[in-house]
């Protein structure tokens, strides 16, 4: 992070401090990458709005706070002793998420008015676990059971400490719009703690956006 802050500061750019801070709003799919077996979903892929405020700190750096959203079906799996995504048949679970980000930015001008940007820093994936829709009598209650469960997993040890990085490239569609397309990638930091054995996979967001944003 010290070399990403150096690099921007060596930039030219006119007075950062001076500028106001800019809106951007996105659209796109997220992937949850899971490897699970026969267990549950693979990788499902879901819509992913959001929206950032860029916030000018020095030359071309930006601290950049963010909210994406995204909604999927688990169920708790007893064999693996973790929620997995489900098939919306096999649902207990609802989780509404909001991927809350911190990252700081740096913005590159290439040539024709073209610009990239690349992103990192801390983010959390602060999930909202509701029993799932649609269930009635012995199926509500076991969904009742694995929701908590499916909280508890979720909440505990950290696992919603999900640092992200991201690059991507914009064009001015207009003197007060960027039109551009974004990838994202949010790391599952809480591996390093939790002494779980988890597939390589499990616990990997990546996203594809495509951005508009005030110049």
């Amino acid at each position: 992070m010290v070399a990403f802050i150096a690099a921007a500061a060596l930039l030219p750019a006119g007075n950062a401090a001076a500028a106001p801070p800019t809106w951007a709003f996105r659209g796109g799919l997220i992937a949850i990458l899971e490897d699970n077996g026969l267990e549950g979903d693979p990788a499902p892929i879901l819509p992913l709005p959001g929206a950032a405020l860029a916030i000018p700190l020095v030359w071309r750096l930006d601290a950049e706070p963010s909210i994406d959203l995204y909604s999927a079906v688990y169920g708790f799996s007893d064999l693996l002793g973790r929620p997995v995504p489900y098939a919306l048949e096999y649902r207990s679970t609802r989780v509404v998420s909001a991927l809350v980000g911190l990252p700081l930015a740096i913005t590159v001008p290439l040539p024709g008015g073209v610009r990239w940007r690349f992103l990192a820093g801390p983010a959390f994936d602060l999930r909202l676990c509701l029993v799932a829709e649609g269930l009635e009598g012995a199926d509500l209650e076991d969904a009742s059971a694995e929701t908590a469960d499916t909280a508890a997993y979720f909440w505990g040890s950290g696992r919603w400490v999900s640092p992200q990085i991201g690059t991507g490239v914009e064009i001015p569609a207009s003197d007060k719009f960027w039109l551009g397309i974004e990838a994202r990638a949010w790391i599952p930091a809480y591996r390093l703690w939790t002494g779980e054995e988890l597939p390589a996979a499990e616990g990997w967001r990546l996203a594809l956006s495509l951005r508009a944003g005030q110049r």
